[in-house]
This record gives structure tokens, C-alpha cells and sequence, in this order.
């Protein structure tokens, strides 16, 4: 009888999850009450009624349709309570305000403290709550999140468990990449993507957290079940970004409010201040011997056409890794994706093979040639990022390094002075072409570069297009060489006189390797 009752109870379970699935699926994305939305936030009636059928949620006057919910954010640039009469001649059926407003027309306004909080809530509630349908994995810090992101979707796909992600490279789902413009877009956009995840079959999500993204409370709403802190250093000071180092650290460190289990970089300085107010469980990793999860005897593994790292792991558990992406840092980056995946409980095999395998769009990602020689794509677009890359390559002990590199028109020149000294600097052979080069002429931004140059005893040469310049690269590569086309990473334009053209340096290797043929 027992028996037939613990049965009975978990059948009554099982089907109580799958309709609370189902609703959640028939309700997401589609025409909800004003009552049903704001059930989640704190406000005020300020005009009309809750009854009134809301058919989206919009912060943009400019999509504003028939019967959508608008948004007042206040921005950097632009303050969305003065579009507000705008969006109701639009046809807006009410309004989320946090100021005053004078407007016309049948609309329901409710006032809110923050406008911003108040999106993601209506948004979640909108799409039904998807977070609360897939693993939600949250990274923050300096440096390493798209390389992480990366990592832990490597690892997890091995396991069987599809991932979306959302980041840096936008938005992906499958095989569907979504621009985007920020890091981490809005909380629309965030809710909008994880609804779409569960309906492709994704399990799991992982979202690059930026500072600005917690900050402007864009992942509001979602109680991550994994928070991860990788690095912190100087970064988005000034302008419309952060005032200063310590408003910097306390936007980072809000992500550990935000999630269950927070996995911090013991070895990072700033580590016991990132978590000093948390209110999730805290994991360790580093090469800090108590760290939870610890690294030693680290390595670089190289031959042609494969860079990497191999370490030891050791702690929670124990491993011997072998990582397909150069330098030291990508050994950190392992760790967290190890400590995550070993949370979730993945197995040895398929976190070796996940991170044995894994690569990086545009993050020192390698592309495949023939001859005994390395190739690799990176995004170092200012002198740091390139010191950084050229800096761990160098330490492969190469033939020759060769940076391919140019500039973005309407910057600053001293950017370019600084890459420009930086290639020639670390380079052997620096070959300068164009990038994005706006509405400059391209020969002036590469005479910028060459001044930079000038400061060095770097070698140069000038290959004005930047498909010549590759192929001039592939036809004079040697034995050994590691080889860098710097730039443009993960972007597939180019953007001339103001227009956008399509280019992606994949297609333009695979095009110079087929003419040769």
C-alpha cells in the first residue's frame, strides 16, 4: 500500500511539472492581462486600469505597436519618458514611468521607482519565466568570459546538454546567431532569448554578466543557479561607463546576490571583496592550494596548427587536462568551467574532451592550413589586447610571429601609434593592412601605424587590402611560424565610408587556399 502510494505521488508530481511546463510554454510571448504582468514588481496606478490586454512589452518608441506595454528607460543617451506621447499616438495601451509625463489618449500609467528593474520583472513574467526552465549559468569579470562561455558549452554539449549562450558574439542558439549590441542586452532580449533556448531544446544558459549589464539591472529577475567571477582589472572607467574602480568592482560583485552557488577566482586580489556581501554558497579555484578546485604543473603544448595549455587538477577532483587554446590564462578559464560542469555533474570524459576540443570565435581560434606553419584569428583591436595575445604567443617559441593588423578610422591616432609600437615591438614581421576604416582614407591610418612602428627596430611591410595582405601572408609563411590576423576577431564586415560590407577573414583564408590550388 506503501508502495502504491509513493507511486501514485510521483506520477501526481510528473504530470504537476509537465502542465506547469506546458502553461509556461502557452502563456510565453503571447497577450497577457497588465494585472498579470506587474503581479511581480512594486507601483502605482497612476491612470486607467490593470485590465487592459498587453500584446508586448516595448522600450523603443520606434517599435511601438497597437496594445504594447512602453517602457520609459532612462539611457546615456536619451530618456525614454520624452517619447512617451509618441508611443500612445503609436497606439501604446500603457505606459511604466518612473517621472512625470503629460500625454493624451486611452493609457493606462503605471509609476514605478526604476524603470529598469521594472522591465526585466514585466519581461520575465512575459516570456513565462523562462530561467526557471533551464540551468542558468551567469559569468563575470575583466577578462576571460567569452573564452569561458565557450568552455562550459564545449563541455556540457559533450554531456549531451545543448546550450544557449548569450555574450560578446551575441546571441546563439543552435545554429542561430542573434546580433546584439551590448555584452549583455536588455532584459527583453535576455528573457526573449531564454525563451526561445527552452523551445529549441536547450537545457542550460550562459550569459557573459557584464558590469554595465548589472549595473543597468539587465539580468534582473533571473536567480542564476551558477554565478562565476574570473578576473579584475582596470576597465570601463569614465564616460558613460563607471566613475571609478570601486563603482567598477560593486557592479561585478551584484551577480553574487543574484545566484545560488558563486565559483570565484581565488588567485585574483579583489576575490574576498567580490564576495564579501554575497548571499549564495562560495567554490574556489586557482593555483592557490586552497582553492576547491586546484591547478599545477601547467604546461604549453604546441605544434603546427594546435596551441594549447596542460595542467593537473587537483581538490574537488582530480584530472589531467590538456586545453585547445593558448596561455596561461586559459588554464583559469578551464578551472571555472571545470568547477561549474563538475557541479552539474558532468563526467571526467567529457570535461577533457569538452575542453580538449573547444574553440573560441575570433579569440586566438585557429584556422586550419595546410603546411607546417600556425594561423589563428584574434579580436586585439588596442595595443593591451595585442600585448596580451603577442605576448603569449610568444612564449611557443615560434619561427617567426607575424602580425597581421591594421586600424579603426575616427579613433583616436594615439591608438594606433600604441599598436603600431606594440606589433614592432613583439612581432618579427609586422604587416599592416586596413580594418574598419570609416570614413578615413586607409593610408593615412597606416601612416599613423608606422610612426608607432618607427619607435622600434620591428620589421614592416604595407599590404593596403586586407585579403592581399593575408595571402601575402599564407605565400611567405615558414616552417614554424605563428601567424596572426588581429582585428576583427569574430566580427564578418568591413565597415568603408559608412557602410557595412560583408567580410569575414575564415571565408578569406578559405578563398586564398582554394586559389592556390
Amino acid at each position: 500500500m506503501i508502495e502504491l502510494n509513493i507511486f501514485y505521488f510521483g506520477l501526481f508530481f510528473s504530470l504537476t511539472l509537465v502542465i506547469i511546463k506546458l502553461y509556461n510554454l502557452l502563456k510565453a510571448g503571447v497577450n497577457m492581462l497588465l494585472c498579470e504582468l506587474v503581479k511581480n514588481i512594486e507601483y502605482t496606478v497612476e491612470r486607467g486600469g490593470l485590465d487592459r490586454d498587453i500584446t508586448d512589452i516595448v522600450y523603443d518608441s520606434r517599435k511601438v505597436t497597437a496594445g504594447s506595454l512602453f517602457v520609459c528607460l532612462k539611457g546615456s543617451a536619451a530618456d525614454g519618458h520624452k517619447y512617451a506621447s509618441d508611443a500612445v499616438s503609436k497606439g501604446a495601451a500603457a505606459l511604466v514611468i518612473s517621472d512625470e509625463v503629460e500625454t493624451g489618449g486611452d493609457v493606462s500609467v503605471i509609476k514605478v521607482s526604476d524603470t529598469r528593474v521594472a522591465l526585466a520583472f514585466l519581461s520575465a513574467e512575459f516570456f513565462g519565466n523562462p530561467a526557471k526552465e533551464l540551468t542558468t549559468i551567469a559569468i563575470t569579470g575583466t577578462k576571460g568570459k567569452t573564452t569561458s562561455v565557450a568552455m562550459i558549452k564545449s563541455i556540457l554539449e559533450h554531456a549531451g546538454i545543448k546550450c544557449g549562450t548569450i555574450g560578446t558574439l551575441g546571441i546563439i542558439i543552435g545554429d542561430r546567431l542573434i546580433k546584439t549590441d551590448n555584452t549583455t542586452p536588455e532584459s527583453y532580449e535576455v528573457q526573449k532569448a531564454m525563451r526561445e533556448m527552452v523551445k529549441d531544446g536547450c537545457r542550460a544558459m550562459i550569459i557573459e554578466a557584464s558590469s554595465i549589464g548589472l549595473k543597468w539591472h539587465r539580468v534582473d529577475a533571473v536567480e542564476f543557479d551558477y554565478g562565476i567571477f574570473t578576473n579584475f582589472s582596470h576597465d570601463h572607467i569614465g564616460g558613460v561607463e563607471h566613475k571609478d574602480m570601486d563603482e567598477y568592482l560593486e557592479c561585478k560583485a551584484m551577480l553574487f546576490k543574484k545566484c545560488k552557488v558563486g565559483i570565484v577566482n581565488r588567485d585574483d586580489e579583489k576575490w574576498r571583496e567580490i564576495i564579501k556581501d554575497c548571499t549564495c554558497e562560495v567554490e574556489t579555484y586557482g593555483f592557490d592550494k586552497d582553492a576547491d578546485f586546484v591547478a599545477s604543473n601547467d604546461e604549453l603544448l604546441s605544434k603546427p596548427g594546435f596551441l594549447g595549455a596542460r595542467f593537473e587538477l587537483s581538490g574537488k577532483r582530480s584530472l589531467k587536462v590538456d586545453v585547445a587554446i593558448p596561455g596561461h590564462f586559459s588554464v583559469y578559464n578551464a578551472l571555472c568551467a571545470i568547477a561549474v560542469c563538475s557541479d552539474i555533474g558532468v563526467s571526467d570524459d567529457d570535461i577533457t574532451e569538452g575542453l580538449k576540443s573547444v574553440q573560441v570565435k575570433g579569440r586566438v581560434e585557429i584556422v586550419p592550413v595546410p603546411g607546417n606553419y600556425t594561423l589563428l584569428i584574434d579580436y586585439a583591436h588596442n595595443a593591451l589586447s595585442m600585448e596580451n595575445v603577442l605576448t603569449t604567443l610568444r612564449k611557443y617559441n615560434p619561427n617567426r610571429l607575424i602580425t597581421l593588423f591594421g586600424a579603426g578610422g575616427n579613433r583616436p591616432k594615439v591608438r594606433r601609434y600604441e599598436m603600431g609600437e606594440t606589433s614592432g615591438r613583439l612581432s618579427d614581421l609586422s604587416v599592416i593592412t586596413e580594418d574598419n576604416s570609416r570614413f578615413e582614407d586607409v593610408m593615412d591610418i597606416i601612416e599613423d601605424i608606422k610612426t608607432g612602428i618607427a619607435k622600434t627596430d620591428g620589421k614592416y611591410v604595407v599590404v593596403p587590402n586586407r585579403k592581399d595582405a593575408i595571402r601575402y601572408c599564407i605565400e611567405n609563411a615558414e616552417d614554424g611560424d605563428i601567424i596572426v590576423l588581429a582585428g576583427k576577431g569574430h566580427e564578418d564586415y568591413q565597415e568603408i565610408r559608412g557602410v557595412k560590407y560583408h567580410m569575414d577573414e575564415r571565408e578569406l583564408v578559405a578563398e586564398i587556399l582554394s586559389e592556390k590550388k
